[in-house]
């Protein structure tokens, strides 16, 4: 596939920067750290891939070892706290096996391209991480990467058998302690002593990483007819996270319930400019007179028709100009018109009438997400080098997050959020305002050390090659957050950790 078109990204010029460590534990006047009216003695972590230590699109030994709880649980064991077990991965290459077939795709790493471009790829390698040896448990941490809020209550997601249909979760089936166990259950028979649950993203996350493709489910509360990209209905969500608090909360002496970040703030969604299609006059030009009848008769004479609203009609219309333009795009929230524009008065063939069926151009409400910077720009046809993605060929409506479907998951983030403040009160556990904190992090940076924590795709520090979790530095972080709010809500003493000892993206993290 040839590029025509530079998309303009900007966010590749690396740097790398050491830092110098941080000092700002608080120590008891006896010198000693202490747990306060907390127990520490047996922490427990409940969640999804944030939990488990997912990076670079993959889960793997470096990972799991800088997953947030497996540093806080570090910290703790300074204050009282127990062994902190977690079901490793047997190697760092990332991916999973099935009887031997790959079924997971391996990490991303940093790489340069033969333009000196750097970049994320694939590392190369089988993995040796077999999902039908099960892993020896009991295991402290139980973050299930995929994992959706009704998934920790659902018995049989850890039944190996049901992988290969996707019935079932392949990192769970490595531990779970039956065919037809729960997550939730599982983590309460260890009887925690303290916890932490930090579930709800992926019931929002599926959706808006896909571009909306999939369904927004709010008033259906039969999760089991849920497609992986839809948006869970928040009363699902609130029973399901509901019950795992009170299985949390028998045991236990306190915990702390993490609200859902915006996911719209991480790079996978600011990364990639909506306006990123550069043309001079005289392309733009002769975009533009492709688009000449569409825009003068055609759209008119549908308003004219009564199919469409003339707002839809000045929304739909196509104007380049000479400089950086904002693609060409699919929103399959507009009218699909390409039935109608395939019979009279118009009688366009069926691939022309399809692409212009929910046909517009994006504006600065729409979000461009990650991988659409490898389509944007190229000519998939190269027979045909006026077919340009963005340009005379739309972006397709999965890459792209539109201010609509950016509505939707926004409203389902909101009802999850005042869900999990509710029972963090109702039950007296400390409350971790996420949604705040990666704001700060995606709007004005977190100094640390002689460094800057911020959400800039590669550059940021905070966020890995997928756009989506955590560098380890970004987990220390998290980790932070949370034991300044333990110590808050318990009198404890639980010494943070150095940001800057934490790794991040580098060109030799392979």
């Amino acid at each position: 596939m040839k590029n025509t078109i530079k998309i303009f990204l900007g966010i590749l010029a690396i740097g790398f920067v050491s830092c110098e460590a941080e000092f700002d534990n608080r120590v008891d006047e006896d010198g000693f750290y202490t747990s306060g009216t907390a127990n520490l003695s047996n922490y427990v972590a409940v969640g999804n891939s944030l939990t488990a230590g997912y990076a670079d699109g993959a889960l793997y030994i470096t990972g799991q070892n800088n997953s947030y709880p497996n540093i806080m649980a570090q910290q703790f064991a300074k204050a009282g706290g127990g062994e902190f077990t977690q079901p490793l991965m047997a190697d760092n290459t990332g991916g999973l096996l099935l009887s031997g077939t790959q079924v997971a795709a391996n990490r991303l790493v940093l790489a340069v391209d033969d333009q000196g471009n750097p970049g994320p790829v694939t590392l190369e390698g089988t993995p040796t991480t077999e999902i039908t040896t099960s892993a020896t448990g009991p295991f402290n941490n139980m973050g299930v990467p995929g994992a959706k809020s009704f998934h920790l209550v659902a018995p049989g997601y850890g039944n190996v058998a049901g992988v290969s249909s996707g019935a079932s979760n392949p990192y769970y089936a490595r531990f779970a302690t039956s065919d037809n166990a729960t997550v939730i259950a599982d983590a309460a028979s260890l009887s925690p002593t303290f916890f932490s649950l930090w579930i709800g993203n992926n019931d929002i996350l599926g959706y808006a990483t896909s571009g909306g493709a999939g369904v927004d489910q709010t008033g259906n509360l039969d999760p089991s007819t849920y497609g992986s990209s839809d948006i869970t209905d928040p009363n699902v969500f609130a029973s399901a996270y509901s019950a795992q608090v009170d299985a949390l909360t028998a045991t236990s002496t306190g915990g702390v319930l993490i609200n859902i970040p915006d996911v719209t703030s991480i790079p996978y969604f600011t990364t990639v400019p909506v306006q990123a299609i550069p043309l001079d006059a005289a392309t733009a030009g002769v975009v533009n007179a492709q688009f000449g009848l569409y825009n003068t008769q055609v759209l008119p004479g549908l308003v004219g028709a009564g199919v469409i609203s003339s707002d839809e009609a000045a929304a739909r219309q196509i104007n380049f100009v000479a400089g950086v333009n904002y693609p060409t795009i699919m929103d399959d929230d507009l009218t699909d018109l390409s039935v109608i524009l395939q019979g009279p008065p118009f009688n366009l063939d069926p691939i022309t009438a399809g692409l212009l069926g929910q046909l517009r151009q994006a504006n600065d409400n729409d979000l461009v997400v990650l991988p659409a910077s490898s389509v944007l720009g190229t000519t998939p046809d190269p027979s045909n080098p006026l077919g340009v993605v963005g340009v005379s060929i739309p972006l397709e409506d999965r890459y792209v997050l539109t201010a609509v479907e950016q509505g939707r998951v926004s409203t389902a983030a909101a009802s999850y959020n005042a869900t999990i403040q509710a029972l963090a009160s109702a039950h007296d556990l400390v409350f971790l305002d996420a949604r705040a904190a990666l704001a700060r992090v995606a709007s004005t940076g977190v100094p640390y050390d002689a460094g800057m924590l911020t959400s800039t795709y590669v550059t940021g520090g905070a966020f890995s090659l997928d756009g989506v979790h955590p560098t380890p530095r970004g987990y220390a972080y998290t980790a932070n957050l949370i034991i300044e709010a333990i110590n808050g809500k318990y009198d404890a003493t639980i010494p943070k950790v150095n940001i800057g000892n934490y790794g991040t993206v580098t060109a030799t993290n392979n």
